[in-house]
């Protein structure tokens, strides 16, 4: 059966939507509702141009579709098998249902996992179906993604080495504000050694005067001593 429904990216509001190796989409819940028991749904990841002759007879795991080989041997490939209990209709609330396509890198070379849902080769763009499988008959597919783009990185000789690119007021401006910086500098210094001298020898002070105390005696007291002899 062709279902009316095309696999898309996850939402937006969900960080790392593509990588250089890998892209998120949401699961296919309610989606395969009518298929009866039993049967296992495959994601399908194609290039383009093996979209229009892509053959549902050829099951997962043969070399026409296995990971190892794409793209060059296998346009497309097979993984991320489960059962339709891994997607329960209608979706919880605020349960986040997606799939990360190319997230497996222990088996990207190990040719005994054929359906490794390994990392992909290139920036694409790809293009994905889910397909229904009882025992080796489809029994249910959905329509063919839009095509899908990775990121890439930039080049080392692209990125901007700091300083290219300034103008030459620009660069007029940064030179006046280095002069303007060491100006007040030199005069910061000069202060701080103004003021480290006056406080050291600034202050001066002076021999103090000696203090003469003269004795003398009053005239009662001299009297008084002549009157007990």
């Amino acid at each position: 059966d062709k279902l009316p429904y095309t696999p898309t990216l996850a939402s937006t509001t969900l960080g790392g939507l593509t990588t250089a190796s890998t892209f998120v989409l949401e699961q296919p819940r309610c989606v395969f509702t009518e298929v009866q028991g039993g049967a296992v749904i495959w994601l399908v990841v194609a290039i383009p141009k093996a979209v229009d002759t892509f053959n549902d007879t050829v099951g997962p795991g043969t070399p026409e579709r296995a990971f190892q080989g794409f793209p060059t041997s296998a346009p497309a490939y097979m993984t991320l098998n489960t059962t339709l209990l891994n997607y329960p209709c209608p979706k919880p609330p605020g349960e986040i249902t997606v799939l990360r396509v190319g997230s497996e890198t222990s088996c990207a070379k190990d040719e005994r996992r054929p359906t490794c849902n390994g990392p992909l080769p290139g920036p694409g763009p790809y293009r994905v179906k889910f397909l229904a499988l009882k025992g080796s008959r489809p029994v249910a597919e959905t329509n063919w993604s839009d095509p899908i783009m990775l990121r890439t990185a930039r080049p080392f000789s692209g990125i901007p080495v700091m300083g290219s690119g300034r103008s030459a007021g620009m660069i007029a401006l940064t030179s006046i504000l280095s002069i303007l910086f060491a100006i007040l500098l030199a005069g910061l210094v000069a202060l701080l050694v103004f003021w480290g001298s006056d406080v050291c020898g600034g202050s001066t002070f002076s021999k103090s005067e000696p203090v003469t105390v003269r004795r003398y005696n009053t005239h009662h007291v001299q009297d008084q001593g002549a009157a007990q002899l």
